[in-house]
């Protein structure tokens, strides 16, 4: 303790980290793409309704935002989106408009353009993993039938429109990964079907376009092989798991044995929720950037030839999966504890790194940011469970006890959190609220085996290990064991449920459009995750997900609970939200049900975010209070 620091009770102390500083300063930078001295990238703002922008930085420096209100760069392939921008060479932007889901020319000093025919949204039309080449963008497009049926194919838009957009390839239930050879004549693709997930198995399909002919090369029900770069006019690059490790690899065209350029007990790579990235990028001089690494993903470079990998040295503990080179510089977003997510340009010879854009404007003192340690906790049956630990930081206060703690259970059920500043954690955390962010089995970042943990088990082995993570707190005593909280978003939601259903562990629980009722949301949710309920629990059998669903195991619930979500949400409808807390109130568990007119699958405007966020601390200040 230092003599300029006070004893307070944990939870009460005075930050200067608002919610609505948290809400107004996530910008959701995504989708660098660099080119020369130029660099693009996508930017939301959440003080103008949560729209996405693009945003240009010129060779001089000059950073100019190429959309303005209210055009709004997103689209809703799959739901989830992706990169909703691709760079036009000579000067330029092609871009889905959210409103309605159209492609739209964009030439310097003019206003943007439709090129795909209207109305787009009326006929269920929509974009995304866009490529230019040529004077065309090759693009998935994604049809909504009037019988409510979804089909995707692959197809080819005029860059300046006039004609309609010709199919090159259909017939499976979803593509992604689009790349044409350096000669224009094949495309190289990626596609799966119902019901597997693209983290489950996918196959790598090449098309010669002159006659349509088409074969796969790699790939299956077994294997992900995702993300395929042209070598030459005659070979591949690739990811693939068949290591049990995304890694890697280079293949012909013709050939059936890839070669594995550098096995590592390590992922290259991260699971498919969007479209338009890509985690490596090969350069000019015949080398590979790479992100690699057991959680957060390091940048290096990879000399294919010799398979050594070196790391770049950069102010960057960790990247998002998603580069982006013109073969001599990269682009990407770097983060780590003590910086937020960074639109970044690097030298890839030389390691230089160029800063270019903040997720957050200006952050707090760094002595009110918590510094996050990774931790392995033992859970049940020797399972190791993957985990960050923030403890409470503030300059001004100490506490005199044991703090309280939140188990933060990160969404997907496929995906992991990584060890990024985040001010969200930073907001409770400033005010004696330490956070225990938890990667449970069935996480992505630690291998197949591990992500298969979710098989057939969720709702067991997610729940298990939220719940073992909390007992480790007190164990450890590091938290004060009557007042641990639980809180998750969609299917973080669902653990949040469940594991107030499974246990008298949690002191409360908040859930962020939460998943409760299984058949229903079989009935309601979205096309692309309309199956994968049957690779998380099982196929459909009224007694198997009864038993499963916090909705049929209410009843266990002792603690109080708040449940936050958006009505227009197309993937976790608020009907789910609405029978749990229903539920609860009929059960005299005390629940706050806040819900929000217009927003969807996570929360993106400003004052909704604030007040979620001010909503969700006055709930744990009630329910930690000595």
């Amino acid at each position: 303790m230092s003599p300029e620091q006070a004893i307070r009770p944990y939870g009460a102390w005075p930050s200067p980290i608002s919610s609505t500083g948290v809400a107004r300063s996530g910008l959701r930078l995504e989708f660098p793409t660099v080119r020369g001295e130029e660099t693009w990238w996508s930017e939301d703002r959440p003080t103008e309704g949560g729209r996405t922008t693009v945003v240009h930085r010129d060779a001089d420096g000059t950073c100019r935002e190429l959309l303005a209100a209210p055009w709004n760069a997103r689209t809703r392939v799959h739901e989830y989106g992706g990169r909703p921008y691709a760079v036009v060479p000579g000067g330029g932007l092609v871009f889905t408009n959210f409103a309605d889901q159209r492609l739209y020319l964009l030439l310097p000093g003019a206003e943007p353009r439709p090129i795909t025919p209207e109305p787009a949204l009326e006929a269920g039309l929509r974009y995304a993993d866009l490529l230019v080449y040529d004077g065309q963008v090759w693009c998935v497009r994604e049809r909504h039938h009037d019988d409510g049926e979804v089909s995707r194919s692959i197809v080819s838009v005029p860059l300046h429109g006039g004609t309609e957009p010709r199919e090159w390839v259909g017939g499976s239930d979803f593509y992604a990964c689009l790349a044409l050879s350096p000669g224009g004549g094949h495309l190289a693709y990626i596609c799966w079907d119902h019901p597997l997930m693209p983290w489950n198995g996918t196959e790598l399909r090449v098309v010669r376009l002159a006659d349509g002919d088409s074969r796969t090369v790699l790939g299956g029900t077994a294997e992900s092989v995702l993300f395929p770069r042209w070598c030459g006019d005659r070979h591949l690059y690739l990811i693939s798991d068949r290591s049990g490790w995304w890694n890697l690899y280079r293949v012909g065209v013709h050939d059936t044995a890839p070669e594995a350029l550098c096995p590592l007990k390590e992922e290259f790579a991260g699971p498919l929720w969007q479209l338009g990235g890509a985690p490596y990028a090969p350069l000019a001089d015949g080398r590979i950037a790479v992100l690699h690494g057991r959680g957060d993903l390091r940048l290096g470079v990879l000399d294919p030839s010799s398979g050594i990998l070196t790391d770049l040295d950069t102010p960057y503990d960790g990247w998002r999966p998603a580069l982006s080179s013109d073969g001599r510089m990269l682009a990407g977003i770097g983060y780590g504890p003590a910086v937020p997510p960074t639109v970044v340009r690097v030298d890839p010879g030389t390691g230089q790194a160029e800063e270019l854009r903040r997720d957050i404007d200006e952050l707090p003192d760094a002595a009110y940011l918590p510094v996050p340690r990774a931790v392995e906790i033992e859970g049940r049956s020797g399972r190791r469970v993957h985990a960050f630990v923030y403890p409470p930081s503030n300059p001004e206060f100490l506490g005199n006890s044991a703090p309280p703690y939140v188990v933060f259970v990160h969404g997907g059920p496929t995906s992991h959190s990584v060890s990024a500043l985040d001010l969200e954690k930073a907001f409770f955390t400033s005010r004696g609220i330490g956070v225990l962010d938890v990667n449970y089995g069935g996480s992505t970042g630690y291998g197949r085996v591990y992500r298969d943990l979710l098989h057939g088990q969720w709702g067991v082995v997610d729940v298990e290990d939220s719940i073992d993570a909390a007992r480790w707190l007190a164990a450890e005593r590091l938290a004060d064991p009557g007042r641990i909280a639980i809180r998750g978003g969609s299917a973080g939601g669902w653990t949040v449920m469940a594991a107030c259903c499974a246990s008298d562990t949690f002191a409360g629980g908040v859930s962020y459009y939460g998943v409760s009722a299984l058949a229903p949301f079989l009935a309601t949710t979205h096309d692309f995750e309309s199956r994968y309920i049957e690779w998380l629990v099982g196929p459909e059998d009224p007694v198997l997900y009864r038993s499963r669903e916090p909705l049929g195991r209410v009843a266990g619930v002792d603690c109080p609970m708040l449940l936050l979500q958006g009505l227009s949400d197309p993937v976790v409808p608020a009907a789910q939200s609405q029978a749990f807390a229903d539920a609860l109130a009929e059960h005299g568990v005390p629940c706050t049900y806040l819900t929000f007119e217009g927003e969807a699958h996570g929360f993106r405007r400003a004052e909704t975010r604030s007040a979620a966020l001010a909503t969700e601390l006055a709930f744990y200040q009630q329910i930690f209070r000595p």
